[in-house]
């Protein structure tokens, strides 16, 4: 399995979680059609937030990083918030 981490932080990422959690519906959605999904988390920081994908392989990472970033061109441009930071690797221990 392959994991990545997409952190948010900075102007704009606390009002894009805002947005991320009025439309989580939306987001489910769209991320339950990522190729090869095992589980995928979102969640609140302090200033920002972080999302959690986990799918069988990296290509299913790559494309939920795809799918992301053009949702938030199409639904959040004027928030303006900047790209995230990625951790990604394979994972060593899953238990979910």
């Amino acid at each position: 399995m392959h994991v990545v981490s997409r952190f948010y932080a900075g102007p704009g990422a606390k009002a894009l979680f805002d947005l991320l959690n009025e439309r989580k519906a939306d987001v489910e959605a769209l991320l339950r059609g990522v190729g090869g999904l095992v589980s995928y988390t979102l969640f609140w920081t302090g200033n920002g937030g972080v999302s959690v994908t986990v799918c069988h392989d990296k290509a299913g990472t790559d494309e939920s990083v795809k799918v992301a970033r053009e949702w938030i061109l199409k639904n959040a441009p004027h928030l303006k918030a900047a790209p995230p930071a990625l951790a990604e690797g394979e994972v060593i221990l899953h238990i979910g």
